[in-house]
């Protein structure tokens, strides 16, 4: 099952609709699990805004720009040693 990652804003809009709406109607509506909403509200009475706020994990992004920076570097080292053994040979 794909796993959805909803903004600040639609969990908002999500838990002020669960007021109006109710848990259940609100959750068959956006398609959340129950558990999901009840941890988002409690979150939100606890932290507010602050406990609802996405915080995807970092590093993997900080890696994979390590990673496409290292392969840029490879690649330059690659062309520069083929340079190299082209002025040698001539």
């Amino acid at each position: 099952m794909k796993y959805k990652k909803w903004s600040l804003e639609e969990k908002l809009e999500i838990l002020s609709f669960s007021e109006e709406l109710g848990i259940v109607e609100t959750c068959r509506k956006y398609s959340v699990s129950t558990g999901t909403l009840y941890n988002w509200k409690k979150k939100h009475e606890k932290q507010g805004e602050a406990g609802l706020k996405v915080t995807y994990d970092t590093s993997s992004k900080e890696l994979k720009q390590a990673e496409e920076e290292n392969r840029i570097l490879r690649k330059l080292l690659a062309n520069k040693e083929i340079e190299l053994e082209i002025g040698r040979e001539l």
